[in-house]
């Protein structure tokens, strides 16, 4: 069975800022958390399957999103 990785996008907060990054690359800076959770999302819905990590300002995680079949989901 052919299993495909998932897209990972994180908002992070960034220098008074919020930015969206997959991986170790910055995808977008804005200036609230709500519009980068918004392009963080459009991102994620558009690179099936996908997850998007929401970070505190403190860079602990918040929430996460799963956007489609997980790939790798839990047996039993």
């Amino acid at each position: 069975m052919l299993v495909s990785t998932r897209s990972e996008y994180h908002v992070v907060p960034a220098d008074g800022r919020w930015a969206v990054e997959k991986g170790s690359t910055v995808t977008g800076t804005y200036d609230t958390k709500d519009q980068a959770i918004e392009q963080g999302r459009k991102a994620a819905k558009g690179a099936l399957p996908s997850q998007l990590v929401v970070h505190k300002a403190d860079g602990q995680i918040e929430t996460e999103y799963t956007y489609r079949d997980d790939p790798y989901p839990p047996q039993g």
